[in-house]
C-alpha cells in the first residue's frame, strides 16, 4: 500500500516496527502547512518461518481517533477550543484503570518551525508520535497515534489534529472487544447505582 508523494504533501516520515516474525514499515504523509496526514503501510515478512499468520493481521486507519475502541477503552482524549487553540482528540494519557495492561512502545516529536506571535509568544509547529502495544500481546498489537500541531500564522491559532493505525491479530482484537464490552458493562453499572429515586430526605 505504498502512496507517492502528491501536491497535497511536502514531507514524509518512515518507521519499521517489529511485528510477530516481520516488519511494518509505516509512512506518515503530511503538508507543513497545514494538520492533514496520510499514513502508508507496507509489510515484509521474507523471513517469517509461519507466513500464513499474516492473512489473520487486520490493518486499520482511524481518521478520528475517537472511533477506535482501543481509544475509547484505553486512552483519555483531550479536546478545546479558543482564540488561539483549536484541539480536538489530543492524546493525554493512558486510562489509571489500565496502566498495567497498556504501554508505549515510543514517543517522538519532530520539530518542523517556530512560529512567534506579535505577543511574543513562541509556538512550535510539530509531528508527535505515540506508540502503544497491549501488555499480553506485545508482539501482536500496534496502535500509532499520529498528532499534527499546525500553526496558522496568519490567525495566530495553534490547530491540533490526530490520526490513528492499528495492525492487529485476530487474537488481540478479540481481547480489545472484552475489555471494550467490560467497560461499557461497568459504565452502565455506574449509571444505574447513580439513577434517582423517589426517595424523599427530611432534614431535622
Amino acid at each position: 500500500m505504498s502512496l507517492q508523494l502528491g501536491r497535497s504533501f511536502n514531507g514524509n516520515y518512515t518507521m519499521r516496527l517489529q511485528f510477530l516474525e516481520g516488519y511494518y514499515d509505516i509512512g506518515l504523509f503530511y503538508n507543513t502547512k497545514s494538520s492533514f496526514l496520510l499514513f502508508s503501510v507496507d509489510s515484509d515478512f521474507t523471513q517469517s518461518k509461519t507466513k500464513e499468520m499474516k492473512h489473520s493481521i487486520k490493518i486499520n486507519m482511524f481518521k478520528n481517533i475517537e472511533s477506535s475502541k482501543f481509544c475509547e477503552t484505553f486512552l483519555n482524549l483531550h479536546s478545546y477550543r479558543s482564540q488561539t487553540l483549536d484541539i480536538i482528540n489530543q492524546f493525554k494519557e493512558i486510562k489509571p484503570d489500565y496502566i498495567n495492561d497498556v504501554h508505549y512502545l515510543f514517543n517522538e516529536s519532530l520539530v518542523m518551525s517556530k512560529v512567534v506571535t506579535k505577543e511574543h509568544t513562541a509556538y512550535y509547529d510539530t509531528l508527535n508520535l505515540y506508540c502503544f502495544t497491549l501488555s499480553t500481546y506485545s508482539n501482536e498489537f500496534l496502535f500509532l497515534i499520529a498528532e499534527r500541531q499546525n500553526i496558522i500564522s496568519k490567525l495566530e491559532k495553534k490547530v491540533v489534529r490526530s490520526s490513528g493505525i492499528q495492525i492487529s491479530t485476530t487474537s488481540a482484537l478479540d481481547l480489545i472487544e472484552d475489555f471494550f464490552t467490560e467497560s461499557r458493562e461497568s459504565k452502565i453499572k455506574n449509571v444505574t447505582k447513580h439513577s434517582p429515586t423517589n426517595e424523599v430526605i427530611i432534614l431535622e
